[in-house]
């Protein structure tokens, strides 16, 4: 049966596959392209580059895509439970000893160290993206009223509102190319347009009733996550400050407890965004913990899946659209501001006490960015640093 096949291809990938969304591209490619010849190049290209367009965890949907192509939709599905199963049961693990390891003073102090290094690991994936996404003075202009937007409008209705601001800029008022942008070959894959339109549908449609429907118990864990999945453009550390506003601002999860998780994530293999298992376990009842961290996972993971199903059989007129690559880089300068925020953020919160935990922070942010270490070293050394000090 292809999606058992497909399963435990990714469920191999999901254990092994370190390193962020860049490097499961790499991974994807040599399993799926090179070895087993599921796609071609062209149309593993023209996959990725849906999925960087799209908001939500790219190499998730990315993984997904390939799912549905194999083996339709049990494929899609069995890529993705098989992807984010491994790193989803680590994070919630982590979470039912979340609130021992906060009881004790060693404890305490590798909670600590893990939020240092979430620090380093933010101020990397900041500088990278304003380098790759902002190259010109005027996208580093907008990615600058993007962090003066959400500064005077924090919270979910401002990066909106600045998101609302790049797109609109980027539509019209920023530079255009000399030359169009390359046209990609068609892809090889076909998917109905009569389902594309469904899945887009019931992804508006869930969105405007978590935005207008007010959220109690399960079904305000949902809407928070969903949001947070539908609004991640950029997908990996852009959903820090998303998730910030809808689980630790109304007090579902204690700050020192939201950056020990985020810190814990960065030593995972496969996707970023199962710290939804670890943020809903805590915010739920210790009876319900499972039952939360399920539903954290789905909610979050959903919109990104939904647009994929909705927008793949459209990608290849769309991606061709000088607007639509204009649109997207002013979405992706106000990004970075957003990310800078974020970083602003985890400095307000208090994750440095002293100079000596700055020292540690620099000498991450070094490791990361000058040395080339892996992340999962450096979020191990930082969080061993802490607690022998």
């Amino acid at each position: 049966m292809q999606a058992l096949e497909v399963f435990w291809v990714f469920l191999k990938l999901g254990v092994t596959s370190f390193g962020g969304p860049v490097a499961h591209f790499g991974y994807f490619r040599r399993e799926f392209v090179e070895k087993r010849d599921w796609l071609n190049d062209s149309d593993y290209a023209s996959l990725i580059g849906l999925c960087q367009f799209l908001p939500g965890p790219g190499s998730s949907q990315t993984g997904f895509g390939i799912g549905l192509l194999r083996a339709g939709w049990l494929g899609g599905i069995a890529a993705w439970v098989g992807f984010t199963l491994p790193s989803a049961g680590l994070m919630f693990t982590i979470a039912m000893e979340a609130s021992t390891l906060e009881a004790s003073a060693a404890g305490q102090k590798l909670l600590h160290g893990l939020q240092l290094a979430t620090l380093a690991v933010v101020a990397q994936a900041v500088w990278t993206m304003a380098n790759s996404l902002c190259q010109d003075f005027s996208c580093r202009t907008l990615g600058v009223i993007g962090l003066l937007v959400v500064i005077l409008l924090p919270g979910t209705e401002g990066q909106i509102l600045a998101l609302a601001i790049g797109g609109l800029v980027g539509r019209y008022l920023l530079d255009r190319p000399a030359k169009p942008p390359a046209a990609m070959a068609a892809p090889g894959f076909r998917l109905s347009h009569k389902v594309g339109v469904v899945c887009v549908g019931i992804f508006i449609l869930i969105l405007l009733a978590t935005l207008t429907i007010p959220g109690a118990g399960n079904w305000g864990l949902f809407s928070a996550f969903y949001r947070t999945g539908a609004l991640v453009f950029g997908g990996g550390h852009v959903v820090l400050p998303l998730l910030n506003d809808a689980i630790v601002l109304p007090g579902w999860v204690s700050s020192r407890l939201f950056l020990a998780g985020y810190g814990a994530a960065q030593a995972m293999p496969g996707p970023l965004f199962t710290i939804a298992a670890y943020l809903g376990a805590l915010a739920t009842p210790k009876s319900s913990n499972l039952a939360g961290a399920g539903i954290a996972l789905m909610a979050i993971f959903l919109p990104g899946l939904l647009l994929v199903a909705g927008i793949l059989p459209f990608w290849h007129g769309l991606r061709n659209r000088l607007n639509v690559v204009m649109t997207m880089r002013g979405l992706n300068s106000i990004v970075v501001g957003i990310m800078g925020f974020a970083l602003l953020n985890l400095v307000m919160l208090g994750s440095m006490r002293s100079v000596y935990d700055l020292m540690i922070t620099l000498a991450a942010c070094w490791a990361l960015m000058i040395g080339k270490m892996p992340p999962i070293l450096v979020v191990g050394v930082c969080a061993l640093v802490a607690v022998i000090t």
